[in-house]
């Protein structure tokens, strides 16, 4: 084989291959768009509990068994002022003057309580989390979707809140 040759073989499988990493280069981005979200942020839906355990009496002491955790996984620390939380039906929690520690996990409870470092409380008289089919969004200041979980039937959108 000829220089040439050899030389035009080696620029054809060079473009040949910058093509098809082109083309899959959309697909792989969309895949991971929620992934690139949580790793820039660092921050994450860690755990819910929407099902609160035992009779649901809407007491204070059921509507604090009802949660979701918020995780940093960075060691530094973030500050979530301005961040939101809400449910599939619009229901908000707003993060005010939070600071989550590095590597650190924060639980929002839906009732009353006074806020800890560990543990927020939304203040409300019912319940926010749906326990059968919900989806929990955690948005930044700039309203950009950080993180979200889902569970149960979260396609229906015929959902109430009745939780027996």
């Amino acid at each position: 084989m000829s220089t040439s040759s050899a030389r035009r073989l080696a620029a054809t499988v060079l473009a040949a291959g910058a093509i098809v990493s082109a083309a899959a280069l959309p697909a792989m981005a969309q895949d991971g768009d929620r992934d690139r979200h949580q790793r820039r942020s660092g921050v994450e839906i860690s755990a819910v509990q929407a099902d609160s355990p035992g009779p649901e009496s809407r007491s204070n002491r059921s509507l604090n068994r009802e949660w979701i955790e918020i995780t940093n996984n960075h060691r530094r620390a973030v500050n979530l002022d301005g961040w939101t939380l809400r449910d599939r039906d619009g229901n908000r929690y707003r993060f005010d003057n939070v600071r989550l520690a590095g590597r650190a996990t924060v639980r929002i409870h839906t009732g009353h309580g006074r806020d800890t470092r560990s543990d927020l409380f939304q203040d409300r008289r019912d319940y926010m989390w749906d326990n059968h089919s919900d989806t929990a969004t955690l948005r930044n200041e700039h309203r950009s979707v950080v993180d979200t979980e889902s569970w149960g039937r979260h396609h229906n959108h015929n959902h109430n809140h009745n939780h027996r």
